[in-house]
């Protein structure tokens, strides 16, 4: 059985449509990347994905069940999600918000209790957060802020990630520190992880499979190395590209023809 099944989604905001008829499936332990233009619907299609917007046509499916209903609570045993927005600048310490990705696992008036204490240390050690814990969220840099986000959905042991793109604002040093944590996350719990990423060269690297949007409709989907073909790619983002392959993971990368 799939873990989401997405059937003929179409999204309408009054304005005009955003999606249009949107059918993939994603298998158990997959690691998806969703990439496309500004403006090709990839935030939409996620939060549709995530149950946080019913779309205005077509259907999602969680483990063979319509994701609207599910329960919040129940949803969010399975399904963590890291929008654009991260971590508000709220004067919570660290180990509070991670403490949050706990909530949809406690009974009705019940507290943390010590097996939850223990996944909330094992998590802000494995992110480096340990000797931060006490902050105030509020004075942390824009990447620590989003180690912290990235620490709270952790935290919540889904079955399944959704990230909508991680790396924006981010240094290199904190978009590679965040892209391989989520990678040996994947990898150690078996968790499937669906990337909304803007940056094609983190998409080669760091995602198996890949969707290709525009303007609102699938333009590609499959492997990684497929869909990321120079011409499709150079015909989307209508821009002059290269295709390389890289000296040491030999996964596609892109270049810009010209300045």
């Amino acid at each position: 059985m799939n873990l989401f099944e997405v059937t003929g989604v179409s999204q309408d905001y009054g304005w005009g449509q955003v999606l249009n008829d949107i059918s993939f499936h994603l298998a158990e332990g997959e690691n998806f990347g969703i990439i496309g233009p500004n403006g090709s619907g990839k935030s939409t299609l996620i939060r549709v994905i995530s149950g946080l917007l019913s779309p205005s046509q077509g259907e999602v499916r969680f483990r063979g069940k319509p994701v609207h209903t599910y329960r919040k609570k129940e949803l969010a045993r399975q399904i963590a999600v890291l929008e654009q927005e991260g971590t508000a600048l709220l004067p919570f310490s660290v180990k509070d918000v991670v403490a949050m990705g706990r909530y949809p696992w406690l009974k009705l008036f019940s507290d943390i209790n010590s097996e939850d204490e223990r996944i909330i240390a094992e998590v802000l050690k494995t992110l480096g957060l340990w000797e931060v814990r006490a902050k105030p969220v509020n004075t942390l840099s824009g990447g620590q802020r989003q180690l912290v986000s990235l620490a709270r959905a952790m935290a919540q042991q889904p079955s399944a990630l959704i990230l909508d793109e991680p790396t924006t604002y981010l240094d290199i040093g904190h978009q590679v520190l965040v892209m391989q944590h989520v990678r040996r996350w994947y990898m150690e719990q078996g968790i499937t992880v669906i990337m909304v990423l803007h940056d094609l060269n983190l998409a080669g690297q760091y995602c198996d499979q890949l969707l290709l949007l525009e303007q609102g409709q699938i333009r590609a989907w499959g492997k990684a190395a497929e869909v990321l073909d120079e011409g499709t790619i150079t015909s989307v983002y209508r821009t002059g590209l290269i295709k390389v392959n890289h000296p040491v993971l030999g996964v596609p990368q892109f270049l810009l023809a010209s300045v």
